[in-house]
Formats: structure tokens, C-alpha cells, sequence
């Protein structure tokens, strides 16, 4: 990534972390149209993540989808699988929250196979893939299924001490119980 173009990503983070949503999102879009002129695609896919989340923050729930698959595309063609289940554990998070069952049933799947297959998985990461899986089996009323993942997510939340989790886990068992 060109230094400039890693300089508005990382200006863009800042504002989005002072709730300058606007003006995070002129500085991702700059740093992505760089990239694109530059062709480096995995500066342009973290670009794209960012320029998602900030897409998201502001509930364009369409365009943060099509940021994310387009970096999830360019991740796909290179080795690191932990930056794809990542990506489409954010693909499918969103789909769960547009009611895109089918769509996010099968991105949550698949980052839950990256996830559990890579050596380096962080366990909060396939936490919170677990989360998100367990939301939508027990929303789409697949009892047996969504209680193994919640028992699942509140063993890997205990792990790494996120009581949060943890109690979200608890309460979504005693609802399905």
C-alpha cells in the first residue's frame, strides 16, 4: 500500500473512532480508488473491509456486503484464510440481519471450516463466528443445533474471559430450555 494511501486508512480508523463517520468514509473511498489505480489488491481489500464497517456503522447494509465480498474475492486468491473467515464472518453477519437466512447459513459455514481448520485461530474470532451461527439457528427455530453452537461460543467466550459472552451465551440457553 502506498504510504499515502495507508495514511487516509489509518486517518479514516481514527475518525471512525471519533464517530466522524463522514468523514471516515471520504478518506476509505480516496485510499480505495488508490488502490485500485495502483493495483495492490490486498491494500485495496483492507481498504474495503474498513470502507465496510464504516458502511455498515451507517446502515448501508447493501454496500457494506459488496465491500466485504469484493475484498473476501481478493483474499481468496491469496493464502491467508484467517483474513477470509474473518471477511465472511462480516458477510454473513450482515445477511443475518437483512433476513438473508440461506446466504448467511452458508458464509457462516464457511468461515466456521476456515476457523476451525487453521492452526492460529484466535478463539475469540471463532466465538464470535459461533455467535453469529447460533443467532441464526435459534432465530430460524433449529433448537438442537443452536443450543450446541451456544454451548460452543460460551465455552470459547469463558476461555478468553469475555463475561459478556459468557452471560449472552447463559440467557440464550435458558431461552431455548
Amino acid at each position: 500500500m502506498s504510504e499515502e494511501s495507508e495514511q487516509f486508512r489509518i486517518r479514516a480508523l481514527q475518525a471512525r473512532k471519533e464517530n466522524r463517520l463522514d468523514d471516515a468514509k471520504r478518506d476509505l473511498i480516496w485510499a480505495v480508488g488508490q488502490c485500485r489505480q495502483a493495483r495492490e489488491e490486498i491494500a485495496l481489500a483492507r481498504c474495503l473491509t474498513a470502507l465496510g464497517q464504516i458502511e455498515r456503522d451507517l446502515h448501508n447494509n447493501d454496500a457494506a456486503v459488496s465491500c466485504y465480498e469484493e475484498a473476501a474475492a481478493i483474499y481468496r486468491k491469496g493464502n491467508d484464510s484467517l483474513i477470509l473467515a474473518h471477511t465472511i464472518r462480516h458477510v454473513a453477519d450482515i445477511q443475518r440481519h437483512q433476513g438473508l437466512t440461506a446466504a448467511a447459513d452458508a458464509n457462516y459455514r464457511e468461515a466456521l471450516e476456515l476457523y476451525r481448520t487453521h492452526k492460529r485461530t484466535q478463539p475469540l474470532d471463532l466465538a464470535n463466528a459461533v455467535r453469529g451461527y447460533a443467532i441464526l439457528k435459534q432465530e430460524a427455530g433449529e433448537v438442537e443445533q443452536a443450543k450446541s453452537l451456544w454451548e460452543e461460543a460460551r465455552e470459547l467466550y469463558a476461555a478468553v474471559g469475555i463475561r459478556e459472552g459468557v452471560e449472552e451465551s447463559s440467557r440464550r440457553l435458558a431461552l431455548i430450555a
